[in-house]
């Protein structure tokens, strides 16, 4: 081994030590703190200068999709196993129930799966797994006679989005599991009724969505966001 070598190796070695404990210590403080934590008190959490963060994340978003690649991929292997559930109600339920699992747990996967922040690929494949997962369990469901016929996925979406924000407060303020009631509420709402009248106005359509959970933003904290956004 030449000298060079000998160099080039432990360089290489410290930088993924720092790449790990930044995208650990950047986990915490975003659970801590929302996704508009300050970076530069990652970085000093996690005893590093900021130009060593910036060298490995330049951006905001990169770090946090470095931080949620791993945990967001859970969300579409729910998904695998929701389509492929024989039952459509229970492959839905179970699948909501897993997905409201993370929201309930982890305030910062909160804020990316119940808002539209842009520029996150691991985020971007999430949503598009998560849509099409609804759209074929509807579907289905409504060909079984378990799910009434006038829901779209856009209203599904819009009421989980909904639901998934007032989480962390209701589990902060009652129990950890208090979010499964209003869950089941929400279920219920989706079931056929005998002579039901149709739902009032028109559906949201995809643009409409899109706009409206863009406009949620993440949760605020009381900290100003500083560093790149």
């Amino acid at each position: 081994m030449t000298t060079g070598e000998k160099q080039t190796r432990p360089r290489r070695s410290d930088a993924r030590r720092n790449r790990e404990l930044l995208v650990e210590t950047a986990h915490e403080v975003f659970v801590e703190q929302g996704l508009e934590a300050p970076l530069d008190v990652i970085a000093r959490r996690a005893g590093v200068g900021n130009a060593t963060l910036y060298r490995h994340f330049p951006t905001r978003a990169a770090l946090i999709d470095a931080v949620f690649r791993d945990p967001l991929s859970d969300t579409t292997l729910a998904g695998e196993r929701a389509r492929t559930t024989p039952d459509a109600w229970t492959g839905l339920t179970d699948y909501l129930e897993a997905v409201f699992t993370v929201l309930a747990t982890d305030r910062a996967a909160n804020d990316l799966m119940t808002t539209n922040l842009q520029g996150i690929d691991a985020l971007e494949v999430v949503h598009a797994h998560n849509r099409r997962t609804l759209e074929l369990l509807l579907e289905r469901g409504r060909a079984e006679g378990s799910i009434r016929p006038d829901v779209t996925v856009e209203d599904v979406l819009f009421g989980l989005a909904a639901l998934g924000r007032a989480v962390p407060a209701l589990v902060a303020a009652t129990a950890p599991d208090a979010w499964r009631r209003p869950l089941a509420l929400f279920m219920a709402g989706l079931r056929p009724v005998p002579d039901a009248a149709p739902l009032p106005a028109p559906a949201l359509e995809p643009a409409q969505l899109h706009s409206t959970l863009g406009a949620l933003g993440p949760h605020r904290t009381t900290r100003t966001p500083r560093g790149p956004q």
